[in-house]
C-alpha cells in the first residue's frame, strides 16, 4: 500500500507516543532529533524545561560529556545536579571551602574571613542562624519546584507585617509609626481626595455616571472614608490600630487617633514604603527553608555527589580548545589541570574577568561592563525576644531612611527564648557607608540607628552579632551586579563561546534571586545537551 502524508503523520505519532510511554520525555525528544522534528535550541527555551535524561543516549548509542563547572554556588550546583541525570561527567571546582556561592548561611561555630583577611567567628547558640545572602522565595519562583524535588523543608517568611514599623528621620519623624497605622492613614487620604474629585465631577470625562457610582462605593470601603454628607472625610477608624485592645464585657477598645493631617501624611513619606509588598518578587505568601537557606545547596551538594565537588578549588586559567576545555586550578598550594568536553562558568562576571582566557576581547569586554553592587547585613542574637514580648512584632520588616535601610525580625522560633534579630540589610550607598568598617563600628552604628526605633531596650541583652559586606567577600567581591543595558554584552555571555558557556543569576532577568540562577543553569543545560546530541 503506498504511503500518503497522513499515514506516515499517524505512524510517526504513535510511534513517539510509544517512545514517550517506555522511554520517557528525554527519550522521545531524542527521538525526535532523529526524526528531524526536535525544535531548535531557540526554541527550545520557550516550552517547560526537561530534564536531561539516560535515555537521550542510550537511544544513540553514545555516551554523555565531560564537563567542568566553575563555581559551587546555587547556577554551579543545579547545572551540575541536572546534567548528572544523564550521566554527565560532571566536576565542580568551587575556590571557597564550602558550596553555596552567596546562598550562606552561618551558625555558631562558623568562621567569617573577609579579603584583608579580618575574622569574624559566630557565637549564635544552638538552633540560632543568620542568612547572610538569600534569605526568602516567593511562591512562583522555580526555588520552590526544587525545594520539593529535593526535600527540602518549608516555612512562611514573614515578608510583611502590620505590627511592623516605618520610620523615615529625614521627614522630622520623632517616632516610628506602624505599619498598619501609617498604611490606613495614606489609603484613607487618598480615598477622600479621590471620592471628592469624582463627585466634584473631575473624571467625568473618564467615567460614566455607574463608573462613579461604583468607584465610590470601592473608595468607601478601600479608605474607610465617611458619606457625601461629612464631605467623604477620613476621620481613621481602627484599621489604626488601638491604644487599648478589644475585650471582653463593657472593653469595646481605645481607637487610636485621630489621624495626622493630610499635610503631615504626605510630608512623613510614608506611602513610599507601600510599594514594596506589590513587587512580583516580594508579595506574601513568601517562604523559607527549614534551619537555614543554606538546606538548598547541601541538597544540591548531596544529589551532584561530594565526590564531584572540589572545595578549595581556585581557578586560575581557562583555555578554550578545538575540541574541548582545559583549566588550571590551585588546590591545597599545588597547581592542577583538568580538560573536559565542556565547561560551564558561574563565577560573578567581575570575578571571571579577572581570570586569564583565551576567549577573546570581546568576551573580557562583556564581563567587565556589570557594574557591582555593594549590600550587607548585621545580625543580633538577643537573649529575649523583646520585639514580640513588648511591641507584639511576629516577623516582617520595619523600613527606614536611615543607612541600615531595613531591619527584619525573625520568622523562627517564634516565642522562643532568644533570636536573632537582622539590625540592617541595605545595598548601594548606605551598604558603602558599613563597606570599610570592622564588625566592631558595624555593631556600634547598627545599635544607635536601632536604639532610634526601638528606644534603649535595642542595645541591651546581647548575645552575639555578626555581620557582613559582600564587597569584601573573597571570590565573590559583591553582592549582585546591574547591566546598564542588556544589550551586545548581554547577549553574548548568554551564548557559548566556543566550549565555554556562562551561567548565573546575572544573566537572567532576576539578578540577586536563587530563582534566577536557577533558571540560567535550565537554560545552559539545555542548550549544551542538544548540543552534544546533535555532535
Amino acid at each position: 500500500m503506498p504511503t500518503t502524508e497522513q499515514s506516515q503523520g499517524l505512524s510517526r505519532r504513535s510511534f513517539l507516543a510509544r517512545v514517550g510511554v517506555t522511554g520517557g520525555a528525554g527519550a522521545m525528544f531524542a527521538t525526535m532529533g532523529a526524526l528531524g522534528l526536535a525544535p531548535s535550541a531557540e526554541s527550545a527555551t520557550k516550552v517547560p524545561f526537561q530534564p536531561p535524561q539516560p535515555s537521550d543516549f542510550r537511544l544513540r548509542g553514545r555516551g554523555a560529556a565531560k564537563v567542568l563547572i566553575l563555581g559551587g554556588g546555587v547556577a554551579g550546583l543545579a547545572a551540575a545536579y541536572e546534567l548528572g541525570k544523564a550521566g554527565y561527567d560532571c566536576t565542580v571546582l568551587e575556590a571557597r571551602d564550602r558550596v553555596g556561592g552567596r546562598n550562606l548561611t552561618m551558625r555558631g561555630g562558623d568562621k567569617l574571613e573577609e579579603i584583608d583577611g579580618a575574622t569574624q567567628r559566630a557565637k549564635f547558640s544552638d538552633g540560632q542562624y543568620m542568612n547572610m545572602g538569600p534569605a526568602r522565595i516567593a511562591q512562583w519562583m522555580t526555588t520552590m519546584d526544587y525545594c520539593r524535588e529535593l526535600g527540602v523543608p518549608l516555612e512562611v517568611f514573614a515578608n510583611a507585617n502590620a505590627e511592623a514599623l516605618i520610620y523615615n528621620e529625614s521627614a522630622g519623624m520623632t517616632a516610628p509609626v506602624k505599619w498598619r497605622t501609617a498604611k490606613a492613614d495614606v489609603y484613607g487620604y487618598i480615598s477622600e481626595l479621590l471620592a471628592k474629585a469624582t463627585d466634584q465631577g473631575a473624571l467625568d470625562q473618564q467615567l460614566s455616571a455607574t463608573d462613579k457610582e461604583r468607584l465610590l462605593s470601592f473608595l468607601s470601603d478601600f479608605g474607610a472614608i465617611g458619606p457625601k454628607s461629612s464631605g467623604y472625610a477620613y476621620t481613621g477608624t481602627g484599621r489604626r490600630g488601638y491604644t487599648v485592645d478589644p475585650g471582653a464585657g463593657d472593653q469595646a477598645g481605645t481607637v487610636l487617633g485621630p489621624p495626622p493631617s493630610l499635610s503631615q501624611v504626605l510630608a512623613s513619606g510614608v506611602g513610599r514604603s507601600f510599594s514594596f509588598e506589590l513587587g512580583y518578587s516580594q508579595a506574601m505568601m513568601m517562604f523559607q527553608p527549614v534551619g537555614g537557606m543554606d538546606a538548598i545547596p547541601r541538597a544540591l551538594a548531596k544529589a551532584v555527589g561530594n565526590g564531584r565537588i572540589k572545595t578549595g578549588a581556585k581557578v586560575t586559567k581557562i583555555t578554550n580548545l578545538p575540541n574541548g576545555v582545559e583549566v588550571q586550578y590551585v588546590l591545597n598550594g599545588k597547581t592542577k589541570v583538568a580538560k573536559a568536553d565542556y565547561a560551564i562558568a558561574t563565577l560573578p562576571p567581575h570575578v571571571m574577568a579577572k581570570i586569564p582566557h583565551n576567549l577573546g576581547a570581546s568576551v573580557q569586554a562583556a564581563l567587565e561592563y556589570p557594574t557591582v553592587s555593594s549590600a550587607g547585613k548585621l545580625g543580633i542574637e538577643y537573649t529575649r525576644r523583646w520585639w514580640e514580648l513588648e511591641d507584639n512584632i511576629y516577623g516582617g520588616i520595619t523600613n527606614t531612611d536611615l543607612d541600615i535601610s531595613v531591619m527584619w525580625y525573625p520568622s523562627y522560633g517564634y516565642h522562643g527564648k532568644r533570636g536573632v534579630l537582622l539590625a540592617y540589610y541595605n545595598s548601594g550607598r548606605n551598604a558603602q557607608t558599613y563597606d570599610p568598617l570592622t564588625h566592631a563600628q558595624r555593631l556600634e552604628r547598627a545599635l544607635n540607628a536601632g536604639a532610634k526605633i526601638h528606644g534603649a531596650k535595642f542595645k541591651k541583652d546581647i548575645a552575639a552579632s555578626l555581620s557582613i559586606a559582600w564587597r569584601r567577600q573573597p571570590f565573590i567581591e559583591g553582592a549582585w551586579v546591574n547591566w546598564p543595558s542588556r544589550g551586545a554584552e548581554y547577549r553574548l555571555l548568554n551564548q557559548p563561546q566556543g566550549r565555554v558557556y556562562f551561567c548565573g543569576d546575572w544573566l537572567s532577568y532576576e539578578i540577586a534571586w536563587m530563582h534566577g540562577s536557577f533558571e540560567s543553569a535550565r537554560k545552559v543545560v539545555t542548550e549544551l545537551h542538544q548540543r552534544v546530541l546533535k555532535s
